[in-house]
C-alpha cells in the first residue's frame, strides 16, 4: 500500500515531520510511505488559479495524493487552529477528486493541540468519505530534535505503537 504522510508543518526541524519520517523508516515493505514535508512550497489557494494549469508545486502535490492509496496527516497547532499551510494544501484539493474517498488517519506529535485536531477532523471528514477519526496515534515529542525523535522510535514500546497504528490503518484501508 502506498501511503502519503503529510506534515502540516513548514518548519525544517518539525517534530511532526520527524515522526512521519520515523514511521516511514520502520514500515514493513508492503507499506511504502512517502513523506510530504514541503507544505510551505504551495502558493496561497485561489479558485482563479484552478481555471488554468495548476502551479507546478500544487500539481506535484495533487499527483502525490492521487498516486497514493491512503494518507496520514500529522500537524502542529498554531493559535489553537490548523496551520495555514496545511489548510491551504487541503483547500487546493477541495474542488478536485484526488482526496474524495481516500482513507485518511491522523498522528500527532504533542500532548496538546486538541482544538486543532477537532478542526482537522471536521475538515478531513468533509473532504473525504473515508476519514477515520478512530485511528489516531499521539506521542509527546515537543521540544525534541529530529535525531532525538528517531532514537525515541527505536524503543520497543514506541515501535510497537507505530506498528499497531499502521496495522489498524491498513485494515481500515482494505475495507
Amino acid at each position: 500500500m502506498k501511503i502519503l504522510a503529510i506534515s502540516g508543518s513548514g518548519r525544517a526541524a518539525s517534530t511532526n515531520t520527524a515522526m512521519l519520517h520515523a514511521l516511514s523508516a520502520m514500515a514493513r515493505p508492503d507499506n511504502q510511505i512517502v513523506v510530504f514535508d514541503r507544505i510551505c512550497d504551495l502558493p496561497v489557494f485561489s479558485p482563479d488559479m484552478e481555471a488554468v494549469a495548476l502551479p507546478q508545486p500544487v500539481q506535484n502535490f495533487a499527483d502525490l495524493v492521487r498516486d497514493s492509496d491512503s494518507m496520514i496527516v500529522a500537524s502542529p497547532e498554531y493559535v489553537r487552529a490548523i496551520p495555514g499551510g496545511l489548510k491551504n494544501a487541503i483547500d487546493w484539493l477541495v474542488s478536485r477528486d484526488e482526496i474524495i474517498g481516500r482513507p485518511i488517519a491522523l498522528m500527532h506529535a504533542s500532548h496538546r493541540g486538541d482544538d486543532m485536531l477537532q478542526q482537522l477532523r471536521l475538515v478531513l471528514s468533509t473532504v473525504s468519505t473515508r476519514f477515520s477519526a478512530d485511528i489516531f496515534l499521539r506521542f509527546d515529542l515537543m521540544k525534541r530534535s529530529p535525531e532525538e525523535i528517531l532514537n525515541f522510535f527505536q524503543l520497543p514500546p514506541n515501535r510497537r505503537a507505530m506498528a499497531g497504528f499502521l496495522s489498524e490503518f491498513s485494515e481500515f484501508c482494505q475495507q
